[in-house]
């Protein structure tokens, strides 16, 4: 089954920290991500620019409504993602708990619901 791990920091406390505590982050995420690549979960992921780069978009009445920015201001922010393929959910939560991420944010742990087994449930 595939599994989103979604990445949440405090962008703010990212941007300040000192550099090498950065360059130590940094390479705490590689090495998770190559042992994704090793184990043969990884399948995608990468680090998302600041929300301030963000464009939300919502229709309402049959307009599109587009807002620059964040949309939502949170102590944490959506700051990358990894989607791992694993056995099941008890997999997914130990590679949650090897990311870098939760031991300074919160990484969240989502089934991917494949779109074959959506419809089959319709």
């Amino acid at each position: 089954m595939r599994y989103m791990l979604l990445i949440y920091n405090d962008e703010a406390a990212m941007a300040n920290a000192p550099r090498e505590s950065t360059e130590q982050t940094l390479a705490a995420y590689g090495a998770y991500t190559e042992a994704l690549k090793k184990s043969g979960a990884w399948l995608a992921g990468d680090r998302l620019r600041p929300t301030q780069a963000a464009t939300a978009v919502r229709m309402a009445n049959g307009k599109t409504n587009v807002l620059d920015g964040p949309y939502a201001d949170t102590k944490e922010q959506l700051a990358g993602f990894y989607m791992i393929e694993a056995t099941d959910i008890d997999t997914a939560i130990e590679w949650a708990a090897r990311c870098p991420a939760a031991s300074t944010g919160t990484v969240e742990v989502r089934p991917i619901w494949e779109m074959t087994e959506y419809l089959s449930e319709k």
